[in-house]
């Protein structure tokens, strides 16, 4: 999976700057759309990608060049994500069983180490906020910062100023102070610079002026902000053999913690490809011909997110501008200028081919005074270096390992980076003279606490219970040749392969007769159909062989091609209902793990068919457990695509899954009202009574959505229980997991840092005082540092105690079917992430409903 699909199936956009040349005034909403031949050289037609001429662009175009203006309000950096942090979201106060304590009891102590620093010192004056408006408006955030600078006699040494909002130490002798002064062209400008708060140092606000001055920090440390984090590029980290650099970071947050307002500081890797936009598209177009270059160079870039290396921003590529060049025009100020002679005033850089197509970037920032956004930015595919790695590149296993001796730091690599980099701010002079000025000043060494770690859990496989390796996490050696819960025969299946895989497809079938057997699993000889190498051909056999009878397909593909793995789930999940088990023939190709990779099968295709593999002890009693997932279909629009699985059957082995397709800008939970009230009438049917007592893990919600999820969909998931009956009012927790987090653990073990082992809670310091949250280290992992996972308990009529919160959603991370272990979320959070990603990568409509008890996705 490539990253950009990765954040995509998590629900997350990527970050985008501005600062382009190009970018448009935004276009009125019935101009909006309408497309117009354009000229040779000029304006620009169209706003976004069209339905009729790729890179048609709105006629309402080129009025003005931004040169990267933008008012951030605090805690604000575009769009939709107005605060990183969710700051003044506090659900715990509506908790009664958690507003003294949320901390849990059971399992034993461990000593860890966080990467987080206190804040020693802080001001313990007023701060004022300002307001700075410039008449007539100044576009450079640059120039904007040198006009405020010359009147330092006015405004003092100390402050701070983001473009838009200052931040002053003292009060002004105006609520309203007007200033004049030249710029360049000696055009008199009046500055006007408002009062709008006054700031206690308690304040939340005050938070975010904290990260404010740290990332001047950062910038006086010659570190080069790179979407929302920072890098050094004066000390890249080269791949040549692979045309790959990394440019080292870190990801810093400051905000108020349990008992102390902390930095967060951890590692960060932006992985940069040699290549620029131009040398791929030039490349491609060798390799598909002219023909197809087009549709293809468009589905390959659009989404990608490029790197412009002359002002170290990044954008993300929304259509190609077919029919604009170099030569083309646009309007700087009251002149025109074409875009080629533009790169030689502004960064002295020389276009060498005036024929390439322009690349399209929608502006997604506010405007001047909040303004709207000043539309799409033409960027020049020469001067765009690509971001980040291809699905080719990371199914090459050279590739990857050449990039994780760089990335993947073990706990004493990133400490050692971290103090480093503590090192570098303790001794840097003018750091410390910039922290000094507002009275900040920092601990010197990582956060030292303590956490638990729960006892390890006990797993019921048929009648027999066994216990794992906590440190291994993986119990694949224990549960083999025990016969399984419950195993389907599997009499009427097909197995499908082409010509040159047929000794492969013959083996498998023997080995899987062979590991079936101790499991339980009965399994009749499979009807074995030979198609030739092509989509179509596939997909005609499968239509002419599968019908209602046939209760599993096994599909073994010749190649990873995506297109032949979506026609067989295309056709298997929405026209013909049937269970279906991909295979790569690669594989199949080793002897040696035909074995392991067989049983693997073996248990997959069970699942699949309504088996279940082994079960955890969970005390409560009718309780149903929830995953919900969104996943957006950038080929369908951005279309959202929500998944929701809720469990069955007291030993959460059985599953009922439903995925909605929403339209682009509609509410995720929407359409899962349905499905909610979908899977609590099957659980009726299925224990002939309603759960008392239901607990939803709401996944993949970004950051700045929180009050959504707690203000909409919460009392969306109310309504939708009460819609059951009048009298039906079960318990209801919802929880909000968050796997995209920079808190890392470390732990002391032997007095060497290692990782946590699994089952480690961390509920005290380093939690949000406003939160009923906890982190849980779930894993084991082999290389690198282990990642926590972030439980925000925001909803909460149950009384569960915050111990038993804990165990459950440690519990649950053990019943994920696709992995003999324990995964980093609860199973039906990952289940959900498998549904939502299999329909917006390969389906693109709703799967058939005759599937909706089966773990089909898996």
């Amino acid at each position: 999976m490539s990253g950009r699909a990765r954040a995509r199936s998590r629900g997350r956009a990527r970050g985008q700057e501005t600062g382009a040349p190009g970018a448009q005034p935004p276009v009125p909403k019935e101009a909006a759309g309408h497309v117009t031949p354009a000229s040779t050289e000029g304006e620009l037609v169209g706003r976004g990608r069209q339905r009729t001429a790729p890179g048609a662009v709105s006629s309402e175009a080129v009025l003005q060049i931004s040169a990267g203006f933008q008012q951030v309000k605090l805690g604000e950096r575009g769009g939709r994500r107005r605060d990183f942090h969710d700051t003044g979201v506090n659900t715990r106060q509506l908790m009664e069983h958690v507003k003294e304590s949320k901390t849990g009891l059971s399992g034993s102590p461990i000593e860890l180490r966080a990467n987080f620093l206190r804040l020693l010192s802080r001001p313990e004056w007023v701060l004022f906020q300002y307001h700075v408006n410039f008449n007539p408006p100044v576009e450079s955030r640059r120039m904007r910062f040198a006009l405020l600078n010359n009147h330092g006699d006015i405004l003092g040494k100390e402050k701070t100023f983001d473009g838009a909002i200052l931040f002053l130490p003292h009060r002004l002798d105006n609520n309203e102070t007007v200033l004049w002064t030249e710029s360049h062209s000696k055009e008199k400008i009046q500055i006007t610079i408002t009062l709008t708060n006054e700031l206690p140092p308690s304040s939340p606000v005050c938070m975010q002026f904290y990260n404010i001055i740290f990332r001047r920090i950062l910038k006086i440390l010659n570190m080069q902000q790179i979407g929302r984090h920072y890098y050094y590029p004066e000390d890249p980290l080269n791949i040549p053999q692979h045309r790959l650099t990394i440019w080292p970071g870190f990801v810093t947050n400051i905000l108020q913690y349990e008992a102390n307002i902390m930095l967060c500081l951890d590692v960060s890797h932006k992985v940069l490809r040699s290549e620029t936009v131009l040398d791929f598209m030039t490349s491609l177009r060798q390799q598909c011909g002219a023909q197809h270059f087009v549709d293809i160079c468009t589905k390959e870039l659009v989404g990608v997110v490029v790197l412009t290396k002359y002002n170290n921003k990044t954008y993300k590529i929304d259509d190609i501008a077919w029919d604009h060049t170099p030569k083309n025009t646009f309007k700087r100020g009251d002149t025109d200028i074409s875009f080629k002679d533009y790169y030689v005033q502004q960064y002295s850089l020389k276009i060498t081919d005036e024929n390439q197509v322009l690349l399209v970037s929608h502006v997604r920032r506010r405007g001047p005074s909040g303004a709207p956004p000043p539309g799409p930015a033409l960027l020049v595919p020469e001067f765009c270096y690509l971001t980040g790695l291809t699905a080719k590149m990371r199914s090459d296993f050279n590739i990857m390992r050449d990039l994780s001796t760089h990335t993947r730091l073990t706990p004493e690599q990133r400490e050692s980076r971290l103090n480093r980099f503590i090192n570098n701010m303790t001794k840097n002079p003018s750091a410390q003279a910039a922290l000094s000025t507002w009275g900040l000043n920092f601990e010197s060494k990582l956060l030292s606490m303590t956490g638990r770690v729960l006892p390890a859990e006990r797993i019921l496989q048929g009648q027999r219970a066994y216990e794992y390796n906590p440190w291994v996490a993986d119990w694949s050696k224990e549960m083999r040749g025990l016969p399984l819960i419950s195993s389907m025969a599997l009499e009427n299946w097909l197995m499908f392969f082409t010509r040159r895989n047929a000794d492969a497809a013959h083996s498998l079938l023997q080995t899987l007769n062979k590991v079936s057997g101790p499991m339980g699993i009965r399994i009749q000889r499979a009807g074995m159909i030979e198609y030739e190498d092509r989509p179509e051909a596939l997909l005609r056999a499968l239509q002419q062989n599968v019908g209602q009878q046939i209760q599993m397909v096994v599909v073994i593909l010749p190649t990873n091609r995506k297109d032949k793995y979506d026609c067989v789930k295309k056709y298997l999940c929405v026209d013909c209902p049937t269970p279906s088990q991909c295979v790569l023939a690669r594989t199949l190709s080793r002897p040696q793990a035909l074995m392991t990779i067989a049983t693997k099968i073996a248990l997959q295709i069970n699942c699949k068919m309504g088996g279940e593999l082994w079960s955890i002890e969970i005390p409560l009693k009718h309780l149903m457990i929830v995953g919900i997932d969104c996943y957006h279909d950038t080929s369908a629009g951005r279309r959202s695509i929500g998944a929701l699985v809720a469990s069955l059957n007291h030993g959460m082995s059985r599953w009922f899954s439903k995925c909605v397709l929403q339209s682009r800008g509609q509410e995720i939970i929407d359409g899962l009202k349905v499905a909610l009230q979908a899977a609590l009438k099957a659980y009726l049917r299925y224990n002939k009574t309603l759960p008392s007592r239901i607990i939803v893990y709401r996944d993949g919600v970004g950051d700045g959505m929180l009050q959504s999820v707690v203000s909409y969909e919460v009392p969306q998931i109310m309504q939708s229980i009460q819609a059951m009956g009048s009298g039906y009012a079960p318990k209801l927790t919802v929880v909000v997991v968050k796997k995209r987090i920079a808190s890392r653990f470390f732990a002391l073990l032997d007095a060497k840092l290692g990782n946590p082992p699994p089952g480690t809670v961390i509920d005290t310091e380093v939690t949000r005082p406003e939160w009923y949250d906890f982190f849980i280290v779930s894993q084991a992992v082999r290389l690198g540092t282990v990642s926590p996972t972030h439980y925000n308990v925001v909803y909460d009529s149950s009384g569960l105690k915050p111990d038993h919160m804990q165990r459950l959603t440690y519990k649950l991370c053990h019943m994920y079917y696709n992995w003999q272990g324990i995964v980093r979320v609860p199973a039906p959070c990952q289940y959900a992430h498998k549904l939502a990603f299999l329909v917006g990568q390969s389906i693109h409509k709703e799967p058939n409903i005759n599937l909706d008890h089966l773990l089909y996705y898996l």
